[in-house]
């Protein structure tokens, strides 16, 4: 007998509980290791950004939680879920993935060797979770003010990095290709600091601040007001605080500062940057 939808979810939801209560949030994952969940916009006629601010699940790694509550309803939702994904670089862990290639994992070991040789840093040892097709992640912690983000072969040809608005496929989730689990000897271990040399690498660099033109005081207001959000108003904010910016006159010159201050709340620096174009487009027409 094909075993029910819920002994196949059981053990993923059981492995994704616990790294909620280390953490970690947490979205389930069907076997294409895709968020089993689909967006609950994609009937709707216009393009809709949406993070979750419409309170119905289907937002994929902006779904995940650490409230056990909500894991258990994530996954209630999605009986045919095989495995969890861990959202990167959201507190407290703020989590970065170095994800090397199923292609020639060993080579890309060397390179990532090679690497650290080059730039004078060493890789520690931290949570190692092997996949089933032969490559590797690594878990390392970024601090609270530098934003990593997502890249593909950036850093060495075959080295993937998982950042802000990424995840990474959780131990004991199963895909259609197989069982993702720890490495030997790093079951016990906590995610190991990214060295600073390493992430002077994958981390963009610091963008000047503007000189040329000083916000209003209540430019400051719109500032402070996005720095504030919660999770679950970060879009939204954002959204209401530059349509405020570009009807007074001060939009241009307070962009950089609201895209900086929604990346210091947790939202991608790209999704940042389309809302505050959506209020410009908006407040144009």
């Amino acid at each position: 007998m094909a075993p029910s939808a819920r002994h196949t979810t059981a053990p993923a939801l059981a492995h994704a509980l616990s790294a909620a209560e280390r953490g970690f949030p947490v979205i389930p994952l069907s076997p294409t290791k895709l968020p089993a969940l689909r967006s609950p916009h994609r009937h709707e006629d216009r393009q809709v950004v949406c993070h979750g601010e419409c309170g119905r699940p289907g937002h994929g790694v902006h779904d995940a939680t650490t409230d056990p509550a909500a894991v258990r309803a994530l996954f209630g939702a999605a009986p045919w879920a095989t495995g969890y994904g861990i959202a990167c670089g959201r507190p407290p862990h703020r989590l970065i993935g170095v994800d090397l290639d199923v292609r020639s994992p060993d080579d890309d070991a060397v390179e990532l060797r090679h690497l650290a040789l080059r730039h004078l840093f060493g890789l520690p040892r931290t949570v190692t979770v092997l996949t089933p097709s032969g490559g590797m992640h690594l878990w390392l912690t970024g601090p609270p003010n530098v934003v990593v983000p997502n890249s593909a072969s950036r850093l060495a040809p075959g080295i993937d990095i998982r950042g802000a608005g990424g995840y990474l496929v959780g131990p004991g989730s199963v895909s259609a290709r197989g069982t993702y689990r720890l490495a030997p000897g790093t079951a016990d271990l906590s995610p190991a600091p990214c060295p600073r040399p390493l992430l002077g690498l994958i981390a963009p660099p610091p963008r000047p601040h503007p000189t040329t033109t000083r916000p209003h005081r209540q430019g400051h207001g719109l500032i402070h007001f996005v720095l504030t959000a919660q999770e679950g108003q970060r879009n939204t904010r954002l959204f209401w605080a530059a349509c405020r910016a570009y009807e007074h006159g001060l939009g241009d010159a307070l962009t950089e500062a609201l895209v900086t201050a929604s990346v210091r709340t947790g939202l991608p620096e790209h999704e940042a940057r389309a809302t505050v174009q959506s209020a410009s487009r908006l407040t144009a027409g």
